[in-house]
C-alpha cells in the first residue's frame, strides 16, 4: 500500500498546462452551503491513514466551520490526477509531494504549495529483519523491488554511491505496487518505496518485522514528503479563503500534537475502515516530522525547494528548470 504518486505521462501534463492557461480555474465565486458557509473540497493524496488525523480533528473540532468554510475532505478518484484536479479547480486544495509539484510547474500546471505537511521524507529502503541487511551496500548482489516511480532508481543509486557501493550490482525488479507482498513472499530482497510509519507497522502485525534505511540517511537531500497544494487562481481570486483554511488546518494539527487519542478518533470516525492499530503507531511516528527542525506547522523554504530541484535536474527527473519560489509560499501560514 503504496501513497506516493508520480506523473506517468508529461505531454499529458502538458496540453492540461496550455489548457488550463486559457481557462479560468477556480471559479471567480466560490459557492455557499444552505448554512451560509463557504464550500471548499479537499483531494488526500490517498485513502485517509495517520498522516490526515490533522485534518479530521479540525473538521469534528469545528475549526473549518468557525472559520466560515464547509469543507469536503474526500479521497482521489484517481491519485494519479490530484494536481490535474487542483490546478483545475475542481478541487480547490490537495495533498501532493514535492516531486510532482516540480515537475508539475515545469510544463505549466499552475499549483502551488501552502504547507508542508511532512518536514522530511517518509520514503525509505525496507527488508526483512532477518535478511541481515543494516546498510545499503548490503543490497549488493540482491534483487530490490521497485514501483516503478521515475525517482526511486535515482535514489536508489545515491544511496548506494554514498556506501561506496553501486547499482549495477543490484537487481531492480518492478513489482508494480506490490511491495510489501514482494517483500514476504521472497521475490525480492528488499524494496524501496515503502513508508516507515505506515507498512513497517502492517507488517509487524503480521508477524513479519522489518527494518528500513531512509534515504535522506543516505546521499538524498532532505525534501518535504507530503504537501498541502492549491492553484494559482485560489490563490488570486481566494486569499482569504486560502488563509481562513490554513488557519483551521493548522490548529487541528497542533491539537492531533497535543491529543493523539482525539486525532485517531477523529480519523476513525471520518473513514471507518482506518485500523487503530494501525495508525496509532503511525501517528506517533508521524507527530515528530510534521514540524521536525522548524518553529510552524506547514513552513517551507527556498533553499529547500532549490536543493531537491537541483539533485532532481541533476539525475534527470526534472528535465526543465523550474523557478521554485513559484512553486510555493507561506504567506498563509499563521503567524
Amino acid at each position: 500500500m503504496i501513497r506516493r504518486q508520480f506523473f506517468r505521462s508529461v505531454s499529458a501534463l502538458i496540453i492540461l498546462g496550455l489548457t488550463l492557461a486559457g481557462c479560468g480555474g477556480t471559479a471567480s465565486n466560490l459557492p455557499k452551503g444552505a448554512n451560509g458557509l463557504t464550500k471548499v473540497s479537499l483531494v488526500l493524496d490517498w485513502y485517509p491513514w495517520a498522516n490526515h488525523s490533522g485534518l479530521y480533528l479540525a473538521q469534528s473540532r469545528g475549526y473549518f466551520k468557525e472559520a466560515g468554510l464547509e469543507v469536503d475532505i474526500h479521497p482521489p478518484s484517481n491519485p494519479e490526477d490530484i494536481l490535474k484536479v487542483v490546478g483545475a479547480g475542481t478541487d480547490n486544495f490537495g495533498i501532493s509531494y514535492q516531486t510532482d509539484v516540480l515537475t508539475a510547474r515545469a510544463v505549466g500546471v499552475p499549483v502551488k504549495s501552502v504547507a508542508a505537511i511532512v518536514q522530511h521524507p517518509l520514503n525509505t529502503v525496507m527488508f526483512l529483519k532477518s535478511s541481515g541487511i543494516t546498510r545499503p551496500k548490503d543490497l549488493e548482489g540482491k534483487k530490490v523491488g521497485v514501483p516503478g516511480v521515475p525517482s526511486d532508481g535515482p535514489l536508489l543509486k545515491a544511496m548506494l554511491e554514498a556506501d561506496g557501493a553501486s547499482i549495477d550490482k543490484v537487481e531492480q525488479v518492478n513489482v508494480g505496487f506490490d511491495l510489501v507482498p514482494s517483500l514476504f513472499g521472497k521475490k525480492v530482497d528488499a524494496v524501496i518505496g515503502a513508508y516507515e510509519v505506515h507498512e513497517a507497522t502492517v507488517a509487524e502485525l503480521q508477524g513479519q518485522p522489518v527494518g528500513a534505511l531512509k534515504v535522506q540517511d543516505w546521499g538524498v537531500p532532505d525534501y518535504y514528503e507530503l504537501l498541502l497544494v492549491t492553484s494559482d487562481n485560489m490563490i488570486k481570486q481566494h486569499p482569504e479563503t486560502v488563509r481562513k483554511f490554513m488557519g483551521a488546518v493548522s490548529k487541528g494539527y497542533a491539537d492531533a500534537q497535543k491529543d493523539q487519542g482525539a486525532a485517531i478518533d477523529a480519523l476513525l470516525a471520518g473513514y471507518k475502515d482506518a485500523d487503530r492499530r494501525v495508525e496509532e503507531p503511525g501517528l506517533a511516528k508521524l507527530i515528530p516530522l510534521w514540524t521536525g527542525g522548524v518553529a510552524r506547522f506547514g513552513e517551507q523554504t527556498t533553499e529547500r525547494w532549490q536543493g531537491y530541484a537541483d539533485w532532481l535536474r541533476a539525475n534527470k527527473i526534472l528535465e526543465k528548470e523550474v523557478r521554485v519560489q513559484d512553486c510555493f509560499t507561506t504567506e498563509f501560514l499563521p503567524k
